[in-house]
C-alpha cells in the first residue's frame, strides 16, 4: 500500500530486516531451532508447533528465524499455554479485475502503419503454436556451437611407461600407494566402486594413475576421465599429475573447463569439470562407448550436478558394460549409496597427515583474552544475577532449616483474599503486573513475598501483583505459594493466569520451588495444569549435550558472555583480527588459512589487515596475504600455492574451495568460521536465498584436515565443542535446496526420452514432487518448455545460458530488440548481488538512498541505478581510483569485480551460440542500435521478469501483484522515496516490474522495481502462444484484415486482450486489435530469431523493431517518463561502437565526437583514428611507421602465452615464420600481438629480438610448429575485442582487427592504433617499459 504515513513507517521497519535487531538466547535453543525448522524446511510437512515450555525472548528468536526462511508464524494461546505455530506459504494466486488500457494516436499511427504494409500472415499464426518439433530439428546446428563445452572425441590407447621423477619418493611414502594392487584389482572387478580417504591419502592423484599404469604394465588401452566441482581443482590436479609422471600437461594428462582447455589426441587422463562432463552427455550416451573409467571426486559435497550426473551415470551404466564408476570422496555417506548403486566395495583409506590440535570457541576466548563492549555489559547484568542467585539461595536456606518444624505444626486455615486486596484487575477477570511500579509499591510487594516465603504467611501471597518478580530474587507467588504448599493460594493464581514456566534468578520454576522444598500435592497441581507439550524441555529431546566435565567454569562463563554479546549467525571478523595476532605473536613461522563464507568477509579482513590493524600494517613486511575464491582467475588463485621467502608468513583467506579442491602443503594453522554460503530456493514463492549457514560436521574435520601437511598443526574453530556435537553429519544436498528450472531444461538434453519428474525422481536424494512442478510450470510460463514438456527453441538457448531462465530470456529479448548493452549489466547484476550496500551507521543510511537515487536519473528505475553505477565505476576503475569510488557511493568492491567477471561470460557465450556475430547483422554494433532508449531496454526487462509485475490502482493507490494483495515499496527501491501528494502517492503508470518480493512480519515488499507503461506488459508479457479467449470473436475475426480506413470506434465498444488467466485489459475493441496484432508480430520474430539466429534480418523484422522502439517512446513520453543519456554507452570508456563513428575504413569523414553527460561523469569517445592525440609522444621514439611492422600471433591455449611471457620466447607455424624471418632480416622492427582463440581478448604485446632457430620446444601445448626464436614483452595486460571493434584493417578486406588469422599483418597506421589503445588504458607505463626496447633498434 502506498497511500497512508502509517504504512511509510511500516514499510520502512523493513529497511532493517536484513539487519535485524540481535535477540540472544542460549546457544542450545538457536542449536535446535536451527534443526528443528531444517527438517521441516526438507519435510511434506506444511505445518510444525513448538511447545510451550519456551520463554517470550526464545519465541522471538523463533519468529525471527521462520521469517527469515520465508515462513509464516504465527503466537496462540495465553500464560503458560502459549506456543508457536510455523507454516509454509501456499502460494495461491490472488484474481484481479480487468484493467484499463488506453494507446496514444502516435501509437495508432505507428501500428497501423506496419500492419498495412505487413498484415499478419499464416506463417505469423504458425509460430504462436508450439514450436518443440523445430527445437528438436535444429539440435544439430546447436550441437555446433555447444562444443566448445564438451569433451573432445578420442580412442583408447595403450598408455606410455612413465617417466622417472623427483616426485616418485613422495608418492610412494603416501598411504594410498600401499594398497595400490587392491584397489586396481577392485576397480577390475566391479563396475562401481567407493573410495573414502581421508585428508593426504593421495586418492586423488594417485587412482587415476595407478589406472594408467596398470594399463601400460598389461598392454591394455584405456581412457579415464575425472570430475571436479571447481574449475581450479582440475587445473591443479591436472598439473601435478603431470609432474609425478615426469611429463608437461596436455600429453597423456590434461584438463578440459568451459573457455579453457589442455588436451591432445595422445590424452588418456583429463581432468573436468563437472558441467563440462554433462555437457558432454547431452552428445548422447555414446560419447561415453571410448571411455573405460569415470571417477567422480569430491562426491561428499553434494552439489546439484554432481547428483545430476550421478542419476545419469546409473543409467550409462546399463548401457555401456565396459563402463567403470568409482565416487572419491573425503567423507561419504557410504550407507546412501550403497543401497543407491547396489552392493559395491567400500575402499576406506587413512590419511597422512600429522597431528592436529583441535580447539573450539572457548578456547579461543581464553587464549586471546577477547571482549568487546556488549560482553562487559553483559558481565555486569550477570553480576547482578548472580545476587539474585545469592539472595534466592539464603531464602532456601532459611526455610529449609525450619522444614522439621513447619511439618509438625497444624495447618491454619487459609484466609481468603479481601476485597480491597492490591491485585489489578483487567476486563477478561485476570490479575496482570504492572508494566511500572512506584518504588514505596514494589518495596511492599517485596515485603509480603518475603513474609510469605520465610514466614510461611498464606495471606501475603494473594495480596501482590499475579506475576510480580521479586526485586533481589525473581521469586513469583505462585513460586512461593508452591515452595509452602498453598494449595488454594496457587488454584487462586492459577485461576488468575500465572504463569507456570517464569524462572526464578537460579532457573527455577514453580514446579521446580514444590520438587525442591517436597510439596507432592503442589507438584501435582502444577502437573496438572501444564500442557502436555510442556512437560519435556524442546532443546533436550533435539540436541546432543556436551560433556560437561569438558568445560570448566570459566569456560563456560566465557561462553555465556560470549553468546549473549555477538550473533554467532555472522563471523566475528574482530575475533579473528585477535586470533591471529595472537598466532603470530606466539609462533614464529607457519602458513594461516582462514575458511570465510564469501568474498565479502575476504575482502573485508584483508582490508583490515592491510589497512586498518596498526598491529598489522605497521609490520607489512613479515607476511603476505592471499584470498582463494571460485570466481577468481585461475593465475590468482595458483598464487596461494607458491611458497613465500623465509621470515615471510603466508596468509591464505579462502571460501571452502580451500576445504578439499586444492591443497596448500605449508599451512600449519587454520582458522574456521563454521561458516558457508549456501543457496537455496522457495519453490512455492519462488524467491532464491542466499545464506551464511553452519557448516557439517563432515566439513569441519575436512578443515581440520588442511592444517598439519607439512607438521603437527592446530586448527581453531569458532564455535563451541556443543556447536560441533550437534552438526549435522554431512550437508544437504544442493538438489533439495536449488530452483530446479535449469535443472529440468538440461535433463530435456540429458534424458529427452524420460519425463523430466521422473528422471528427476532417481536422484540419490530426490527433491519434493512439488518444486519439480512448480519449477515445470514456470518454464511453461516463460516458453522454455511446451505443454507436452518439450523444449522450445527458446528452452535450448536458455539450457546454454549460465544464468537463470528468466535472465537468460531477458538477455535474448535484448539481442532481438537491439538493446543488449544495458541489459547485459543489469541482467549479470541480477545474477549476482546488489552492489549497494547499507552502513551500519544510522546516521549514514539516508545518504546512502540519496547516493543510489542519484544514480537512477530520474528514472523512476532501481535498474536504471544498477546500470549507470556500473558504468561509473567502470569510468573509475580506467582512472585508478575505484576503491575511492566504491567508499564515496556506498558500493561492493567486490560485488562490482565479481558482476564484471558474469558479464564477460555471458556475453562470450552469446557470441559462442552465434547469437552476437563477429560481423555484418547481429554484429556488437547491430545488437546495440538501440541501446539508448530506455523504453526499448525496459520492454527487454518485462520480456525476462514476467510473471513479477506489480498493479498500482490509481483510484485506492494500492499495490498488488498475483502473491500479495497489499504490497510496500522495499525502502531500498528508489520509489520509497516519493513525496506524498495529500498523504497518498502518485505513480505516473499502472504497472511495474520487480526483481524480488520478500515478506517481514505482515508486510510485504518489493525491491528492485522501475515502472513501466501498460502497453509495455500488454506486449512482451505473458506466454508467445495466447489462450483461443485473448479477444473477443468478432475481433479475432478480423484479425487478419486490417482495413485502410480504420476509424476510432466508439468509448463503449470495448473488449478484453487477455494476456494470462490473471492479466486481462479492456480496451477500445479496434486498439485491442492492433496491440494484438502487434504483439502476435513481435512473438513472431522473437521466435524466428531464437530458431534461426543466424538468418539475416528482413526488411519486415526491421519494421517490426522500429515500429515497436516508437511506440514503447511515445507512450514513455505520454506518461511523464523521462528518458535518461548515455545509457547506450558501452561498458568500458574509449570503447563504444555507438559512439566510435570514425574508422580506418572511412576515416576521410570528420564526425564531432559524442559526449555522453553522467551525473558529474563526462565520458567521451574518440576514435584516434580521426582525433590523433595532440601533443602526446610517438608510440615509438626515432622510429618511422614505415619500420615498425605488426603481425597478429594465434595461439590455442593460455599456456602457450605463460611459457613465452615467462622464457621469453615464441614459435609459430612455418608460414608465419617465413614472413617473421624476411620482415627481421630486413632490419624492420616486428611488433608481435597475441590472441588466444575464443578468449575475446588480445593477451598483449612483444618485440621479436632474435631470427627463427631450427630447435623446437617441447612445452607447447600442440604441434606443427617451427623453430623458436625471441621475444621480449612490452606489454602483458589483456585488452577485450569490445575495445577494438571500430578498427579495420586495411590489408584484411576491411576486417576487424580481432578477426585475423594467425600471421595475419595489419597496416602500419592499423597497428599504431591497436597499440594506442594499451597505451591509454595503462597512462604513461607505456612508455617507460618500451623504451628501453626501443632505444637499440635501428631504421628501416
Amino acid at each position: 500500500m502506498l497511500a497512508t504515513g502509517a504504512s511509510q513507517k511500516a514499510a520502512k521497519s523493513c529497511l532493517n530486516s536484513s539487519h535485524h535487531k540481535e535477540i540472544h538466547v542460549d546457544e542450545e535453543v538457536k542449536i535446535a531451532v536451527s534443526l528443528s525448522l531444517e527438517r521441516f524446511r526438507y519435510s511434506d510437512q506444511r505445518e510444525m508447533e513448538f511447545p510451550s515450555s519456551l520463554s517470550s525472548t526464545e519465541r522471538a528468536f523463533i519468529h525471527q528465524m521462520a521469517q527469515s526462511l520465508n515462513y509464516i508464524s504465527k503466537s496462540n494461546g495465553k500464560g503458560p499455554n502459549r506456543f508457536i505455530t510455523i507454516r509454509k506459504k501456499d502460494g495461491s494466486d490472488k484474481p484481479r479485475a480487468n484493467m484499463p488500457l488506453t494507446i496514444s494516436h502516435n501509437s495508432m499511427y505507428f501500428i497501423r502503419s506496419l500492419l498495412q504494409r505487413f498484415s499478419i500472415s499464416n506463417k505469423d499464426r504458425t509460430d504462436m503454436l508450439s514450436n518443440s518439433m523445430s527445437g528438436l530439428s535444429v539440435t544439430a546446428e546447436r550441437g555446433e556451437n555447444r562444443a566448445s563445452g564438451r569433451l573432445n572425441n578420442g580412442v583408447p590407447m595403450v598408455p606410455q611407461q612413465r617417466r622417472p621423477s623427483e616426485l616418485d619418493n613422495f608418492r610412494c611414502s603416501l598411504p594410498v600407494h600401499e594398497r595400490q594392487e587392491e584397489i586396481v584389482q577392485l576397480i577390475k572387478g566391479n563396475r562401481v566402486v567407493l573410495v573414502v580417504g581421508e585428508t593426504g591419502s593421495g586418492k586423488t592423484t594417485q587412482i587415476p594413475q595407478f589406472l594408467l599404469d596398470e594399463c601400460s604394465r598389461i598392454g591394455e588401452p584405456c581412457r579415464i576421465f575425472c570430475t571436479q566441482p571447481r574449475r581450479l581443482a582440475a587445473i591443479s590436479v591436472a598439473e601435478r599429475v603431470a609432474a609425478e609422471r615426469g611429463e608437461s600437461v596436455g600429453h597423456t594428462v590434461g584438463y578440459h573447463m568451459r573457455l579453457e582447455s589442455r588436451v591432445s589426441p595422445k590424452t588418456l587422463l583429463t581432468f573436468c569439470t563437472t558441467g563440462v562432463f554433462l555437457r558432454t552427455l547431452m552428445a548422447g550416451d555414446t560419447t561415453l562407448t571410448t571411455v573405460t573409467h569415470v571417477i567422480v571426486d569430491e562426491v561428499h559435497e553434494r552439489d546439484g550436478m554432481t547428483d545430476f550426473l550421478l542419476t545419469k551415470m546409473r543409467d550409462v551404466l546399463h548401457k555401456i558394460p565396459s563402463l567403470k564408476l568409482i565416487l572419491s570422496s573425503a567423507a561419504l555417506d557410504t550407507d546412501l549409496f550403497l543401497q543407491y548403486f547396489g552392493s559395491c566395495p567400500v575402499i576406506h583409506l587413512r590419511g597422512r597427515q600429522f597431528e592436529v590440535q583441535q580447539l573450539f570457541l572457548e578456547d579461543i576466548l581464553r587464549l586471546t583474552g577477547f571482549t568487546n563492549k556488549h560482553m562487559s555489559k553483559h558481565k555486569e547484568e550477570t553480576q547482578r544475577k548472580e545476587a539474585k542467585q545469592k539472595r534466592l539461595t539464603e531464602w532456601c536456606n532459611a526455610v529449609e532449616s525450619r522444614c522439621e518444624e513447619d511439618r509438625q505444626r497444624r495447618p491454619k486455615p487459609v484466609p481468603e483474599v479481601p476485597e480491597e486486596s492490591t491485585c489489578l484487575e483487567e476486563e477478561d477477570g485476570t490479575l496482570r503486573k504492572l508494566v511500572s511500579l512506584e518504588p514505596w509499591l514494589r518495596k511492599e510487594m517485596d515485603s509480603c513475598l518475603s513474609s510469605s516465603h520465610l514466614q510461611k504467611c498464606s495471606r501475603c501471597c494473594c495480596i501482590v501483583i499475579v506475576d510480580y518478580t521479586h526485586t533481589e530474587t525473581g521469586a513469583t507467588p505462585l513460586m512461593v505459594a508452591a515452595g509452602r504448599g498453598f494449595l488454594t493460594q496457587m488454584e487462586q493464581l492459577l485461576t488468575m493466569g500465572a504463569d507456570t514456566s517464569m524462572k526464578a534468578s537460579n532457573g527455577w520454576t514453580a514446579i521446580d520451588f514444590a520438587e525442591h522444598f517436597q510439596q507432592t500435592e503442589a507438584v501435582d497441581l502444577l502437573k496438572s495444569s501444564i500442557p502436555l507439550r510442556e512437560t519435556s524441555r524442546f532443546a533436550e529431546s533435539i540436541l546432543q549435550q556436551c560433556d560437561t566435565t569438558e568445560l570448566n567454569t570459566e569456560e563456560q562463563q566465557l561462553l555465556q558472555l560470549y553468546h549473549h554479546s555477538f550473533d554467532d549467525e555472522r563471523v566475528d571478523l574482530d575475533l579473528i583480527m585477535d586470533l591471529l595476532h595472537y598466532i603470530c605473536s606466539t609462533t614464529c613461522d607457519g602458513a594461516i588459512l582462514i575458511f570465510l563464507p564469501g568474498y565479502d568477509e575476504i575482502v573485508g579482513l584483508k582490508d583490515r589487515i592491510l589497512y586498518d590493524d596498526k598491529r598489522f600494517y605497521s609490520n607489512c613486511e613479515s607476511f603476505q596475504v592471499f584470498t582463494l575464491h571460485s570466481d577468481m582467475q585461475t593465475l590468482d588463485q595458483k598464487k596461494a600455492m607458491k611458497t613465500v621467502p623465509p621470515g615471510v608468513r603466508k596468509i591464505i583467506l579462502s571460501t571452502n574451495i580451500a576445504e578439499t579442491s586444492i591443497t596448500i602443503s605449508d599451512v600449519v594453522f587454520v582458522i574456521d568460521s563454521g561458516k558457508v554460503k549456501e543457496k537455496s530456493f522457495d519453490a512455492i514463492s519462488y524467491v532464491p536465498m542466499l545464506n551464511k549457514v553452519w557448516i557439517s560436521k563432515a566439513s569441519a574435520l575436512q578443515r581440520k584436515g588442511r592444517a598439519g601437511r607439512c607438521r603437527p598443526g592446530v586448527c581453531f574453530h569458532l564455535f563451541s565443542r556443543f556447536r560441533f556435537n550437534n552438526m549435522t553429519e554431512f550437508q544437504v544436498p544442493q538438489l533439495l535446496r536449488m530452483p530446479l528450472q535449469e535443472l529440468c531444461l538440461q535433463t530435456k538434453l540429458l534424458a529427452p526420452s524420460h519425463p523430466v519428474t521422473e528422471f528427476l525422481s532417481r536422484a540419490p536424494q530426490p527433491p519434493p514432487t512439488h518444486a519439480i512442478k512448480n519449477a515445470m510450470d514456470l518454464l511453461k510460463t516463460i516458453d522454455a518448455m511446451d505443454k507436452y514438456e518439450d523444449l522450445t527453441d527458446l528452452g535450448y538457448h536458455l539450457a546454454d545460458l549460465p544464468v537463470e531462465p528468466h535472465l537468460g530470456k531477458m538477455v535474448l529479448s535484448a539481442v532481438v530488440l537491439k538493446c543488449l548493452d544495458p541489459v547485459l549489466t543489469i541482467a549479470c547484476t541480477l545474477a549476482y548481488r546488489d552492489p549497494f550496500v547499507l552502513p551500519a551507521q544510522g546516521s549514514q543510511k539516508r545518504a546512502a538512498l540519496q547516493c543510489r537515487k542519484r544514480f537512477t536519473s530520474n528514472s523512476l528505475s532501481d535498474h536504471m541505478a544498477l546500470l549507470t553505477v556500473f558504468q561509473a565505476w567502470q569510468k573509475a576503475c580506467s582512472e585508478g581510483w575505484e576503491r575511492s569510488f566504491c567508499e564515496k557511493n556506498f558500493l561492493s568492491q567486490a560485488t562490482m569485480e565479481m558482476i564484471l567477471g558474469v558479464r564477460t561470460q555471458l556475453l562470450g557465450q552469446l557470441r559462442a551460440l552465434g547469437l552476437v556475430r563477429a560481423r555484418g547483422h547481429s554484429d556488437i554494433r547491430d545488437v546495440n542500435l538501440n541501446s539508448e532508449n530506455w523504453a526499448v531496454v525496459k520492454a527487454a526487462l518485462v520480456a525476462g521478469m514476467y510473471p513479477n509485475l506489480v498493479h498500482v490502482n490509481q483510484e485506492t493507490l494500492l499495490l498488488s501483484s498475483k502473491k500479495a494483495k497489499k504490497l510496500h515499496f522495499h525502502p531500498t527501491s528508489i520509489l520509497s522515496q516519493f513525496k506524498e501528494v495529500r498523504g497518498q502517492i502518485a505513480l505516473p503508470t499502472d504497472w511495474l516490474i520487480y526483481e524480488e518480493m520478500r515478506r517481514v512480519h505482515k508486510i510485504a515488499t518489493v525491491r528492485c522495481c522501475s515502472m513501466v507503461t501498460p502497453i509495455t506488459v500488454a506486449i512482451f508479457a505473458g506466454s508467445a502462444k495466447f489462450p483461443s479467449s485473448s479477444l473477443q470473436e468478432s475481433a479475432a475475426q478480423r484479425a487478419s484484415d486490417v482495413p485502410d480506413n480504420i476509424s476510432d470506434s466508439e468509448p463503449d465498444d470495448l473488449a478484453e486482450l487477455r494476456i494470462d488467466s490473471e492479466l486481462v485489459y479492456q480496451l477500445d475493441r479496434v486498439a485491442a486489435e492492433m496491440v494484438f496484432q502487434l504483439r502476435q508480430k513481435w512473438q513472431s520474430l522473437f521466435i524466428k530469431r531464437m530458431r534461426c539466429p543466424s538468418k539475416p534480418w528482413s526488411q519486415q523484422d526491421e519494421a517490426i523493431i522500429q515500429t515497436l522502439v516508437s511506440v514503447l517512446a511515445a507512450e514513455e513520453q505520454g506518461a511523464g517518463l523521462q528518458q535518461p543519456s548515455g545509457i547506450g554507452q558501452r561498458p568500458r570508456p574509449m570503447s563504444s561502437e555507438e559512439g566510435a563513428k570514425g574508422s580506418v575504413r572511412n576515416s576521410t569523414n570528420s564526425p564531432q565526437p559524442p559526449t555522453s553527460i553522467h551525473n558529474k561523469y563526462v565520458i567521451y569517445y574518440i576514435d584516434f583514428s580521426v582525433y590523433p592525440p595532440q601533443g602526446s609522444e610517438p608510440l615509438f621514439p626515432n622510429l618511422a611507421f614505415s619500420s615498425v611492422r605488426y603481425f597478429i600471433m594465434k595461439s590455442s591455449n593460455i599456456r602457450n602465452i605463460e611459457i613465452s611471457q615467462q622464457k621469453g620466447i615464441w614459435s609459430t607455424t612455418p608460414n608465419s615464420e617465413k614472413k617473421l624471418a624476411k620482415a627481421f632480416q630486413e632490419k624492420n622492427l616486428i611488433i608481435l600481438i597475441f590472441s588466444i582463440q575464443g578468449s575475446g581478448c588480445f593477451q598483449g604485446y612483444a618485440r621479436m629480438t632474435s631470427v627463427v632457430s631450427q630447435e623446437s620446444h617441447q612445452d607447447w601445448g600442440f604441434v606443427g610448429l617451427g623453430g623458436v626464436f625471441s621475444v621480449e614483452w612490452i606489454n602483458k595486460e589483456s585488452l577485450p575485442f569490445q575495445c577494438t571493434q571500430h578498427i579495420m584493417n586495411p590489408w584484411n578486406d576491411n576486417k576487424m582487427v580481432q578477426i585475423s588469422r594467425d600471421g595475419q599483418e595489419l597496416e602500419p597506421r592499423v597497428g599504431s592504433q591497436l597499440l594506442l589503445l594499451w597505451k591509454k588504458s595503462s597512462g604513461n607505463e607505456f612508455q617507460q617499459e618500451a623504451s628501453p626496447g626501443f632505444s637499440n633498434v635501428g631504421h628501416g
